[in-house]
């Protein structure tokens, strides 16, 4: 139990960063969608879509490689240090790449006049790569607070200059040009649009990286090749996991622009409704990321156990996960007329995604918490099969669920196929890890609280239908504390089982 104390602080302090520092880059969004319709609000999905795919393949596995071999092998800091060596060459190796390819990589993504977004994106990519490796090592050595106050940094510089960029420099630019004339003009002023975005992310970027200058500098670099060669083949088959997995995430963002040739305007313009309500289901992927960045450190570390508290410890956070998760989704559900004024009512009509991709990215993170058996085992191989498999799924129903359904409607087929795709892959890990790393978790108790989720997120949902206004958030809000009660009670929480138990006369 004290190991899952550790897990759950951890993921706090982590979730600090990651959960507090997305909701307020979230905040940005309606900014954005009353700033830009929803055509050039497509282009900004569109090409973070893109920089999430390019983000995973900088790092080729790296993160969970530094992870598995800094607790295996006497001497962390040479693993780390190759680590850095590693990514840091093929980072620079990028950006020399997209620099000298930039109007075939443009005209290949369909962007053909808008080069220079691509490039400020690119370098930024390459940038957040091999930041992640400091940031892993923060978390190595268990400096949570540090990790979260330096994320916590970007956001607020990112904001800040988004801000200044997108409603400040128009406002002196009318009234006193000559301040900003130096940098605004030769972008084009108000005229230079989502590219101020684009370059408010280069710069808190490259701010962070000089924030990570302990974690780099003062160090003896040793480069130890064959250790590279055990990481990168630990590591490979992470690196077609991740590039499957990133691509299934942003699938539709990346293939609707693809499927409409003839009408880009109308493609681009359903990429931009549905990355504004993905926005709203971010919520889950924040809480799923908050739990990775504690979850990899908490099971190498306990991997050197022996015993039933190991497997203990791995079943009881995957348990709590899924009760967490599925408060997330009724949470959001049931409060989601108010959160859908987070953007403009122009992109309303794609709110019908945002329960099909929120349990979409519950069924991710179980995958992720299921993928320990792999990553314990040095199996990773599997981890790439389950990943191409998912891919390979997620593309073809895609294709079809999305012409299928047509304009302006498609992204709704592109939300039912990553749902089928990850549910599907979620219960393949479960039956295959059970032959090669059987854990005793606990599946009717977590089946009956998903069953009992659902009937709670129904009744909310009619209570609509069948209530008065004024009554919907009170009923709402009882449904929501009777879902709390019942986990409490079931899983013998001190405090409030006492309290329950009074209450139905029990001693």
């Amino acid at each position: 139990m004290a190991g899952i104390k550790s897990l759950v602080k951890d993921t706090a302090v982590y979730g600090l960063s990651s959960i507090v520092g997305r909701f307020l880059n979230w905040c940005l969004v309606p900014l954005y969608v009353y700033l830009f319709p929803s055509e050039e609000y497509g282009v900004v999905s569109y090409l973070y879509g893109f920089t999430a795919v390019a983000l995973v393949i900088l790092n080729y596995g790296m993160e969970t490689g530094f992870f598995r071999f800094a607790n295996k092998e006497k001497d962390p800091e040479t693993v780390y240090t190759t680590s850095l060596l590693s990514v840091g060459a093929t980072s620079l190796l990028f950006i020399a790449l997209i620099t000298l390819f930039l109007h075939p990589v443009a005209e290949a993504m369909l962007l053909p006049g808008d080069g220079l977004f691509i490039w400020l994106l690119g370098v930024t990519v390459a940038v957040d790569a091999f930041s992640n490796l400091p940031f892993a090592y923060l978390r190595f050595r268990k400096q949570a607070w540090r990790f979260a106050g330096i994320k916590l940094l970007n956001v607020a510089l990112n904001i800040g200059l988004n801000l200044f960029f997108l409603l400040l420099c128009p406002v002196i630019d009318r009234h006193c040009p000559e301040c900003i004339a130096w940098f605004y003009n030769p972008l084009g002023g108000a005229a230079f649009g989502i590219g101020w975005i684009f370059l408010a992310n280069i710069i808190s970027s490259v701010a962070v990286l000089f924030c990570l200058m302990p974690q780099l500098a003062g160090r003896r670099y040793r480069f130890s090749a064959p250790l590279l060669r055990q990481m990168l083949t630990y590591s490979w088959p992470l690196l077609i996991l991740g590039v499957a997995g990133i691509l299934s995430q942003n699938m539709g963002q990346l293939i609707i622009p693809y499927l409409f040739e003839g009408h880009e305007s109308e493609a681009r313009s359903m990429v931009g409704i549905y990355g504004a309500n993905m926005k709203i289901a971010i919520v889950m992927v924040m809480f799923t990321q908050a739990f990775r960045y504690a979850y990899e450190p908490f099971i190498f570390s306990h991997a050197k156990e022996e015993g039933e508290g190991k497997s203990r410890a791995y079943c009881d956070a995957m348990k709590y996960f899924v009760v967490f998760g599925l408060f997330i989704f009724l949470g959001v559900m049931y409060f989601l007329p108010i959160l859908k004024h987070f953007i403009a009512p122009a992109y309303w009509s794609g709110l019908r995604v945002v329960p099909v991709m929120m349990m979409a990215e519950l069924c991710f993170g179980v995958f992720f918490n299921l993928s320990l058996w792999y990553k314990l085992t040095d199996r990773t191989q599997w981890g790439m099969y389950f990943s191409l498999f998912c891919f390979v799924l997620m593309l073809g129903l895609t294709l079809w669920l999305v012409p299928a359904i047509g304009i302006p409607d498609g992204y709704m087929g592109s939300a039912w196929a990553a749902l089928i795709s990850y549910f599907t892959v979620m219960a393949a890990s479960y039956l295959v890890g059970r032959h090669y790393y059987p854990l005793p978790y606990e599946m009717k108790r977590m089946g009956l609280y998903t069953l009992l989720a659902l009937a709670l997120y129904l009744t909310g949902e009619y209570s609509a239908v069948l209530l008065p206004a004024w009554g919907v958030y009170p009923l709402r809000i009882i449904l929501l504390c009777f879902y709390v009660l019942t986990v409490a009670f079931f899983e013998e929480i001190p405090f409030l089982t006492r309290r329950l138990r009074r209450l139905a006369g029990c001693r």
